[in-house]
């Protein structure tokens, strides 16, 4: 059973220190600081547990990460009248955005460490932080310069840095508060989201390259939000001599790497824990480890912990012995519901589960192999699972503990002889975030019906080959290549894990999704679309055409009693690869922008 409690020395939470120094700039006479900022209200607690619906202040709207607003203005019935209100340029580089709104101010976070305080009624600047970034940082950790979200706490904005800094900027000028150096960046570490804002702590994840030669894997810290100071520091690689460190075949610490922790965590302060997702080792194929098929812990796991410690209270691993680069590091949904899986839908359900019952889950498609995961938001325990595109990884899935068994005819095992493996590493699920409305008791998530031959790319792993992989996107079995749909949209009941609707299409969906009182959902494509749907039906009720892939996140806030909708799309995108089924489709891409309607 892998839900025991582990103590924080098994993931080495130390207290590291060391603000470096940081540059605070003088106070400045309140005729310099920007109108529109001049009577900042600090963000508190308070705030975050319960936030303003006008405002947009976490990632995702809220700690349990819905991606919900309660604004109703725009609905299914208006949805059609939106008109582009303002639109602005923002950095050329990956577009995986997400601004944040605060009480009529937009934060918004771009490519190369390029902080920006805009008028979230007009986009005008009030105030800019641009970092000063080593040259080609970007390709060096492997983040190419991506980035999802900042955060707000206090009177500062908190900002996760390419270069493996955590920086803290004066909310009302952008100047630097102080700033703690997380890890050296020259070991290939740094961060692709910002921290989770928790109790006077900054808690971030981070992103170790599959190259890195940083032995032991990937961390989470939490810092001190007044002054920088690292507070606890915990790894997601178990040590040797730790719980957990059996699970490695023996590997010596210089073996054991990767193991990121690329998204932002969630939060539930009535159980105060702390929940976040775990990626991949390095190499990918088995066969280049030497670790034989141990199931090395803590990779493609939900881990809870406690905010104030780094303790473990729970961990549970979605996919042991991961052959096929299929992270398991996205949102984990936060609901209680009752909980009545369907059999006829539901292949995996635990039979302590009692039909009726009501119970505070984590649940969501927590990994790339695009299956739904609900566990006991306490104590991890599995409750039920069911698969959603096409895979052919895990074959079952064991109903008292919920351990998966492995397609083992899937994993690669040779450099000319390549494995059949579904979905491609691109997902299934992605780093795209879904959504859940409590108005339908739905989760709705973005996916990709693909697959993927892999190969091994050398006979022996050292380091500096990454991955160890090579690859070709596939189609799934049995389709007509030339009009098989790739894209799809599909509403789950978080209760009976029914799917309530589905929608698909030719051309890949890599973007998030935002659903809204108003009884929509919000979500774009490759190739340019950005769509309302009926979060009921599931049908289309509004569509534009932007400058690129809508590959952000959308948001949505109000000020003045105006409700806007914003989202950010034109960049590179990961996920073009997956036109290469779809040659007919095509896109364009660099030129990132942030694009925000409202009704006339």
């Amino acid at each position: 059973m892998n839900l025991r409690p582990v103590s924080t020395l098994c993931l080495a939470a130390a207290l590291l220190g060391g603000v470096a120094p940081g540059v605070r700039a003088p106070a400045l006479a309140q005729d310099d600081v920007p109108e529109l900022l001049r009577d900042y209200v600090p963000v508190t607690d308070e705030m975050l547990r319960d936030p303003d619906p006008a405002d947009w202040i976490t990632f995702r709207n809220g700690y349990a990460q819905w991606g919900y607003s309660t604004l109703d203005q725009i609905d299914a019935d208006t949805v059609g009248e939106l008109r582009l209100v303002w639109s602005r340029a923002m950095r050329a580089g990956p577009q995986e955005v997400e601004p944040t709104v605060y009480d009529g101010v937009m934060f918004l976070v771009n490519s190369e460490d390029i902080v920006q305080a805009l008028d979230a009624t007009t986009g005008d600047l009030l105030w800019e932080y641009r970092r000063r970034l080593p040259a080609g940082i970007g390709n060096l950790t492997g983040t190419r310069y991506r980035y999802r979200n900042l955060a707000i706490y206090d009177d500062k904005v908190f900002l996760a840095t390419n270069d493996a800094f955590l920086v803290a900027l004066d909310a009302r000028t952008g100047d630097v508060v102080w700033e703690t150096r997380r890890a050296d960046y020259r070991d290939k570490v740094a961060q692709t989201a910002g921290p989770v804002m928790i109790k006077g702590k900054a808690i971030t994840g981070s992103r170790c390259d599959p190259s890195s030669p940083l032995p032991g894997g990937c961390f989470i810290t939490a810092h001190d939000v007044a002054s920088g100071e690292e507070q606890w520091r915990v790894y997601t690689i178990a040590r040797a001599d730790d719980p957990g460190g059996d699970t490695w075949g023996g590997l010596p610490l210089s073996a054991r790497r990767h193991a990121s922790i690329w998204m932002v965590g969630s939060y539930d302060p009535e159980l105060d824990l702390v929940y976040w997702g775990t990626g991949v080792t390095a190499p990918t194929p088995e066969a280049l480890r030497g670790a034989g098929k141990a199931d090395l812990l803590y990779t493609n796991s939900t881990l809870a912990l406690d905010p104030d410690t780094g303790e473990m209270a729970w961990y549970f691993q979605h996919l042991p012995r991961d052959n096929w680069d299929l992270d398991h590091p996205f949102e984990r949904i936060l609901v209680e519901t009752e909980l009545a899986p369907d059999p006829a839908a539901v292949p995996w359900i635990s039979p302590r589960v009692r039909p009726g019952e009501r119970r505070k889950v984590v649940t969501g498609i927590p990994g790339k192999t695009g299956i739904v995961w609900t566990l006991d938001a306490a104590t991890g325990e599995f409750l039920w699972a069911r698969p959603t595109i096409h895979q052919n990884i895990i074959t079952d899935i064991d109903l008292d503990t919920g351990r998966p068994a492995i397609n083992e005819d899937s994993a690669p095992t040779s450099l000319d002889e390549p494995s059949f493996a579904c979905p491609h590493l691109l997902g299934g699920k992605d780093q795209p975030s879904g959504v859940y409305s409590p108005d339908t008791g739905a989760l709705y998530m973005p996916l990709n019906n693909t697959c993927v031959d892999l190969a091994m790319s050398v006979e022996r792993a050292e380091p500096s080959d990454g991955y160890g992989l090579s690859i070709r996107v596939r189609h799934v079995p049995d389709v007509d290549p030339d009009t098989a749909p790739i894209g799809r949209l599909e509403a789950v009941s978080a209760s009976s894990g029914r799917t309530l609707w589905l929608y698909q299409q030719r051309a890949p969906i890599y973007g998030s999704l935002l659903a809204t009182a108003g009884n929509l959902v919000f979500g774009g494509d490759v190739v340019r679309r950005f769509r309302a749907f009926d979060a009921e039906s599931g049908d289309v009720r509004w569509e534009t055409i932007l400058n690129g892939p809508v590959s952000g996140r959308p948001m949505t806030y109000s000020v003045g009693g105006r409700q806007y909708l914003a989202i950010t799309a034109g960049g590179v995108t990961q996920a073009s690869m997956l036109l290469r089924l779809t040659p007919e489709l095509t896109t364009t891409t660099g030129s990132n922008t942030i694009f925000v309607f409202a009704l006339p």
